[in-house]
């Protein structure tokens, strides 16, 4: 065993624990058999404009007296003596999207009550363009140089103007949101409600509810006046239901009703309401593949798949991976009031990683490397996993044969290294080649390179 490793237990105290959990984002709340809140952290202050101290020893039916938060997530408790989520609203306004664990004694009574909660607006959005001002690509987030992009942007500028379903497919990360979001900003719609919701993010029972709202007493710890559904909210608007090959069997038959015919009815209710919506629906997951299955619906597939866009992946517009590494830096740079720039060696290294997160993954790590760096972004800040193997180039397209492969890996390795050492005898030394051959690759791959000396 190598004596270098500590094989002793880490003791982490309470307080630390508790330092800990603040800080998360998800909102923390413990209750004691009595009721009484025993323990919070520092994220409860955003969502009820109280101290925790203010909450800490306060019971759970005098502050839903005060309405600080409704309904209340003990009547179900008490019922069930199981795991539950619901959706509580705030006395800011905020929704909650709360989820409670019950300890239970020996008695099977419940002595502790841990309960976590985010805003909703995390997995749901609805907006409203009251400007009528249309964006360009780069302030809607857009970035690219790809031609396969261009293609794209210019192929949804002719269907955006249409009623017609979209279906956009693509890995995660790619940026199905932010082309679905682009999409109802250049329609005919696009001074009417824009409402977004993430199929995955919200369980069965409670996405149900969010879509097509529900009647007065439909439920148990339902709202007392009944709740309209974010269909009825985004009426004459445009509707995105992101991740939608997690949508369950039973809400993909109610939805495709609700595509044929116009209309649904609300959850407890008897009377059908009308409206008037443009879907555009997204997931990363092969839906045909599902349908084989039995999980995806075939009827509703082909209703979805009126109009088809599929996102490539970062790696296959390799083109956009520098101008998107400045995109990001300006915006973190600005948001943390900051100026670091990127080294050359770190700007190599990015643009040769295979980028499996996509886009996503790119905007994190920038954050993460405007946060951290000192003053200038260099290699030695980026994580392990870029450094290993020097991250084999991936070619621009895919070779027809094997003269083109070797082409295209010799060119890749020339300009790489070329980019990082500007001299062709560091060229060959790199490379482990002559320095004629060296000199003569450069003048044959980085012209472009040799005129920015």
């Amino acid at each position: 065993m190598d004596e270098s490793i500590n094989t002793d237990k880490v003791e982490i105290t309470g307080e630390t624990l508790k330092e800990l959990l603040d800080y998360l984002s998800d909102e923390i709340i413990i209750f004691n058999h009595n009721r009484q809140i025993i323990y919070a952290n520092k994220a409860c202050e955003k969502n009820y404009g109280l101290t925790r101290e203010m909450l800490l020893g306060k019971f759970n039916h005098d502050l839903f007296q005060k309405k600080l938060w409704t309904p209340s997530i003990y009547p179900e408790i008490d019922k069930s003596k199981k795991p539950i989520s619901i959706i509580q609203t705030t006395n800011t306004g905020a929704e909650l999207l709360t989820s409670a664990i019950p300890i239970l004694n020996d008695q099977d009574e419940v002595e502790l009550l841990i309960t976590t909660a985010k805003e909703l607006h995390d997995h749901k959005t609805v907006t409203l363009n009251t400007n009528n001002k249309t964006p360009t690509l780069e302030e809607h987030g857009i970035i690219t140089h790809s031609s396969k992009m261009q293609d794209i942007i210019a192929f949804c500028q002719k269907v955006a103007i249409t009623n017609s379903t979209i279906l956009i497919q693509g890995e995660s990360g790619t940026g199905k949101g932010v082309l679905a979001n682009y999409i109802h900003q250049i329609s005919k719609r696009k001074s009417m409600p824009y409402l977004t919701i993430n199929c995955a993010a919200i369980p069965e029972e409670l996405l149900e509810s969010e879509l097509f709202g529900y009647t007065k007493g439909a439920f148990t710890g339902a709202n007392p006046s009944g709740k309209a559904g974010l269909l009825e909210m985004g009426n004459n608007g445009t509707v995105f239901l992101d991740e939608i090959g997690d949508l369950s069997l039973s809400l993909q038959a109610k939805l495709l009703q609700v595509m044929q015919d116009k209309e649904f009815i609300p959850i407890g209710g008897n009377a059908k309401k009308k409206v008037n919506i443009r879907f555009i629906v997204a997931t990363n997951r092969n839906l045909e593949k599902l349908i084989e299955k039995g999980q995806f619906r075939e009827d509703l597939y082909y209703r979805l798949n009126v109009i088809d866009i599929t996102l490539p992946p970062l790696r296959d517009r390799k083109e956009d991976i520098i101008p998107l590494i400045y995109h990001f830096l300006h915006k973190f740079n600005e948001e943390y009031e900051s100026d670091k720039p990127i080294s050359q060696d770190a700007l190599d290294i990015l643009e040769w990683y295979s980028w499996p997160g996509n886009i996503r993954q790119l905007a994190n790590l920038m954050e993460k490397l405007v946060i951290i760096s000192d003053t200038v972004i260099d290699h030695h800040a980026l994580p392990e996993v870029f450094h290993q193997k020097k991250n084999t180039p991936i070619p621009l397209n895919q070779p027809d044969t094997l003269d083109d492969a070797v082409d295209q890996a010799k060119q890749h390795m020339i300009r790489h290294s070329f980019k990082k050492h500007r001299s062709s005898r560091k060229v060959a030394e790199d490379l482990k080649i002559s320095q004629t051959t060296a000199t003569k690759l450069i003048r044959e791959y980085c012209n472009d390179l040799r005129q920015k000396q």
